[in-house]
């Protein structure tokens, strides 16, 4: 099952090699399946596809690709899916990713199931046998194995259902902000079907919560005297930032996000960063001193509110979510608001805001949470980089902290940052600062090693405009290490940095205080530098901050392959979240 090749550095399919977009189809004109799937997806503004391609999904590929859709080529369906999620995250609107039947699928079940865990809208176009063809050994029951992840899976019955049925994965995964597997069997493909009008889509309505629930968190507000705003992904997507911090100063409200909003308030005085296991110390405390905790678009899960620890005994928690399924999923809320985050936000503001005008006290009349001193507090003390701390720098190694504070000095503050899973995570993704939501690239809700290096291809194709850094330790790399040509291939100027414990690091703080043999995950050293430059990067080795200097120097310089910086890492201890983590293990 032979992949296709991408066109030369950073151009995906070169324009001069592709065939001539087809002329507009009218309703009575016939067309392979293959392309009239691949029309209905580039009607509707599919123009980037990530995938493998072998016999079963070749000409569906080279369709799109004649109709003016950049391919990109990945080395593993697993990083081609996963290449697609962090893609249709940056971008907002849905990804694509094409795989072989039978093992083509199968290969890029993780990544479907982190995207379809994240809510992430992403289209993945499954080749499939015959239904005739029960003795096949690329037979699955497809329908089944992405329903188990919660996926929603699709499949044409005959050539006259194609375009309907595309039409639809595309619009469920746009609107419903779902993963959908369209499964498309190679006799369907091998059939030809006529082409309706398509629509172009139509924006779903946000979904306005109800007054009386309005009045009861507007209500709620402006009886708190220390509320606390934590902002999710469904925050992110809304694009709700200047909502919530209108309604957070008339109430006085501190703000702070989920890991995967992470970077929605920078830059506000009263940005608390990351609320669970990554908080800060000072974040924690003033999290679990609040009176009144309001989750927008956010889970409330077991990492974002460590365990329910986060919530002070006489916290009221409030929830808002445009899913009402949401509510109270993962802790009691006392008030659940159905609707969608920003408006929302606006609506309650306008509330307290018409309250005032009639003579009410204003909500946080008295600066609710916020006083110059606090503001001056979080200034001074939410930053990890700022919290005190005992190098435990070798000389031959690195204190994992130091390395992260270096870079976070040298790099550019436009940077997108794409961390894989691992004891290691913490470092990059809290003293790594990033610009804004969109500079944060979190692929963990699956909590999948190997995953991180092609999340950062995907957000780097997305967003070309800033450096994107991928943070991967040891584990993970060496995991989706064959997508390092990818970035060659593609001339992505990337920045990847490997935390190198040689270990499974996770695993060895979790189980040594009991005593348990430890060596099936440990590892001895592997020369991963050396390994970069086989693939084309140009690569350094870390063992003390001064090596970071060569990394100033590929910033200064042309940029012309990736940058692979192998740090040598301590590992003594623990990072400090995986306590907490472990606990739901």
């Amino acid at each position: 099952m032979p992949d296709a090749e991408a066109g030369p550095a950073g151009q995906g399919t070169p324009a001069d090699q592709r065939t001539p977009a087809r002329p507009e189809t009218s309703a009575h004109t016939a067309l392979p399946v293959t392309e009239a799937v691949a029309e209905v997806l580039t009607r509707l503004g599919a123009d980037t596809v990530f995938g493998v391609v072998g016999s079963g999904n070749f000409k569906v590929t080279n369709a799109l690709i004649a109709r003016g859709a950049r391919y990109v080529a990945a080395r593993h369906e697993g990083g081609a899916a996963v290449m697609a999620d962090a893609w249709a995250r940056l971008t907002g609107r849905p990804g694509l990713v094409s795989v072989h039947q039978g093992p083509g699928l199968t290969n890029a079940m993780t990544g479907i199931t982190e995207a379809a865990k994240s809510r992430t809208p992403l289209v993945v176009l499954a080749a499939d046998v015959a239904s005739s063809a029960v003795r096949s050994n690329f037979r699955i029951d497809v329908a089944a194995l992405a329903t188990s992840v919660g996926a929603t899976a699709l499949r044409p019955r005959s050539p006259g259902f194609a375009v309907d049925e595309t039409v639809r994965a595309y619009r469920v995964a746009a609107a419903e902000r779902r993963t959908v597997v369209l499964a498309l069997p190679l006799d369907v493909q091998a059939g030809a079907c006529t082409m309706p009008p398509i629509e172009p889509l139509a924006s779903r309505p946000a979904a306005a919560a109800s007054a009386a629930a309005v009045g009861s968190l507007a209500d709620a507000l402006a009886k708190a005297k220390r509320p606390v705003f934590i902002a999710g992904r469904g925050a992110r997507v809304a694009g709700a930032r200047a909502d919530l911090e209108r309604l957070a100063d008339q109430c006085g409200a501190l703000l702070a996000t989920s890991a995967a909003a992470k970077g929605l308030f920078h830059g506000s005085p009263w940005d608390l960063d990351v609320s669970g296991g990554f908080a800060s110390p000072l974040a924690a405390e003033l999290i679990r001193e609040a009176d009144l905790v309001v989750g927008w678009g956010c889970s409330l899960n077991m990492w974002t509110l460590r365990h329910g620890n986060l919530i002070g005994p006489e916290a009221t928690v409030a929830q808002v979510d445009d899913d009402p399924s949401a509510l109270g999923g993962h802790v009691p809320v006392a008030l659940g608001v159905t609707g969608d985050v920003a408006l929302t936000a606006r609506a309650v503001a306008d509330a307290l805001d018409g309250a005032a005008e009639a003579g009410a006290p204003a909500a946080g009349a008295d600066g609710g949470y916020r006083s110059a001193a606090l503001q001056d507090r979080i200034a001074a003390q939410v930053r990890w980089r700022d919290v005190p701390y005992e190098d435990d720098s070798t000389g031959d190694r690195i204190d994992p902290r130091t390395l992260s504070i270096g870079l976070d000095d040298l790099l550019p503050a436009e940077r997108i940052v794409a961390v894989d899973s691992g004891n290691f995570m913490g470092y990059p993704s809290m003293y790594l600062s990033v610009p804004d939501a969109d500079g944060f690239c979190f692929t963990q809700a699956y909590q999948s090693i190997g995953l991180g290096l092609a999340s950062a291809i995907g957000s780097a194709i997305a967003r070309p405009d800033r450096l994107t850094v991928a943070a991967l330790g040891d584990g993970g790399a060496l995991m989706g290490i064959s997508e390092l040509e990818t970035v060659v291939r593609l001339g992505l100027p990337m920045v990847i940095v490997v935390y190198d414990d040689d270990a499974y690091g996770a695993e060895v703080h979790h189980f040594a205080p009991d005593g348990d043999p430890l060596d099936t995950v440990r590892f001895p050293p592997v020369k991963i530098a050396r390994i970069g430059r086989g693939f084309g990067c140009q690569a350094i080795t870390v063992r003390r901050r001064r090596d970071l200097r060569a990394v100033k120097a590929w910033l200064d310089g042309p940029r012309d392959a990736p940058l692979l910086v192998h740090a040598k890492v301590t590992s003594e201890h623990g990072s400090w979240w995986l306590e907490e983590a472990f606990r739901g293990h």
